[in-house]
């Protein structure tokens, strides 16, 4: 329940941005969080970085993912029951046990090519990643129906990560981050399958996953380089 209702708090006070600022203006941005984290300046890959003063990631050699909160866009399932095809509740808890377990494999397979691995407990050497995706939005979903529908558009749809980093065994904040990315517009109406809108998730979710490694992939190397 405290991580849940946390979760919810910073969604309500970073996720709640004006839809300007996301592509215009950082003026609006929390230069603090509530727990005291810092707005960095120009982070790669990722919209919005906030980090303690002085964190450090370089000690961490394992990783352990929590269960990904996943929240549809808000009135997703009315919006998409206005057309031809009927999202039933048993269709969004499909896609989204779906986007949670597509998230830890591709985490997982990309922490992996920097030598991390998953953990399961809290222990020195351990980074705690709590990861939230929200304002999912799939376009034309892949739902189970008896009758005969194809659903066409021209992007798979968007989705918005919020993560916090967090040290597994004092469990100070290191870090939180938010970041929305939408797929390809191709301009052109497609056939949008389960397969497919599989492979636009992975388009989206790869580069988040890449961004933590090369974090930890940098920290190592500083604190390498100053060893030397």
């Amino acid at each position: 329940m405290p991580y849940k209702f946390l979760l919810f708090l910073s969604i309500l006070i970073l996720g709640a941005l004006p839809a300007e600022v996301w592509a215009d203006s950082d003026s609006d941005v929390p230069q603090t969080t509530i727990e005291g984290l810092k707005l960095v300046e120009n982070p790669k890959q990722m919209a919005y970085v906030w980090a303690q003063p002085g964190a450090d990631l370089s000690q961490y050699e394992r990783v352990y993912i929590a269960e990904p909160l996943v929240a549809f866009k808000k009135n997703w399932q009315r919006d998409q029951n206005r057309g031809h095809i009927k999202v039933r509740s048993s269709d969004m808890e499909r896609i989204k046990n779906n986007v949670a377990g597509l998230f830890i494999e591709v985490f997982t397979e990309e922490l992996g090519k920097g030598g991390y691995t998953l953990a399961n407990e809290r222990a020195e050497d351990v980074l705690l990643v709590r990861p939230a995706i929200i304002d999912l939005d799939v376009t034309a979903p892949d739902v189970r129906s008896t009758a005969r529908s194809q659903s066409f558009a021209t992007s798979a749809g968007s989705m918005t990560l919020y993560v916090e980093l967090i040290d597994s065994e004092t469990g100070d904040m290191l870090a939180k981050a938010l970041d929305r990315r939408a797929d390809r517009d191709t301009g052109t109406l497609q056939w949008q399958t389960g397969p497919a809108n599989r492979a636009a998730a992975l388009r989206i979710i790869r580069p988040w996953a890449e961004a933590l490694r090369e974090a930890l992939d940098e920290a190592r190397e500083l604190t390498r380089g100053e060893q030397d």
